[in-house]
């Protein structure tokens, strides 16, 4: 199960860091007024998959014993992270302008600073076995 952990940890760590990135080039975007392109689209699809894939492997590991602190506290946060990029897009009914740019950029950066804040309150791991105590 230690791997499992590991692969947690990686693709939460990549979706922090995809998030700034995607904070960046958003904001790129509105300070140039250019509309959204093809590939911040995949961008973004890119990120929510990346999140459905770091909340599968947390799934995986709590159904095979694993546990972590605030497990519930830790799937409602998964879960936000994972349908809040299609959501803005849905509620912005595909825009690709300037405001929308800054609605993604903002976003994005949430995104970041919220699993900061859940990898530095000890939200995403370490998963142990309660047998292990």
């Amino acid at each position: 199960m230690t791997a499992l952990n590991d692969i947690h940890g990686v693709l939460f760590n990549a979706h922090i860091l995809f998030s700034l990135i995607l904070g960046v080039w958003s904001v790129g975007m509105a300070t140039r007024n250019q509309s959204i392109s093809g590939n911040f689209w995949g961008a973004v699809a890119t990120i929510t998959v990346l999140a459905a894939l770091t909340l599968l492997v947390g799934i995986i590991m709590a159904l095979s014993g694993l546990r972590i602190a605030r497990v519930t506290i830790y799937f409602l946060y998964m879960a936000w992270l994972v349908v809040i990029m299609p959501g803005l897009f849905t509620l912005l009914r595909g825009r690709d302008d300037r405001s929308a740019a800054i609605a993604f950029a903002i976003l994005s950066f949430f995104n970041a600073s919220t699993s900061f804040s859940m990898w530095s309150r000890g939200l995403v791991g370490p998963w142990i076995s309660p047998d292990a105590g």
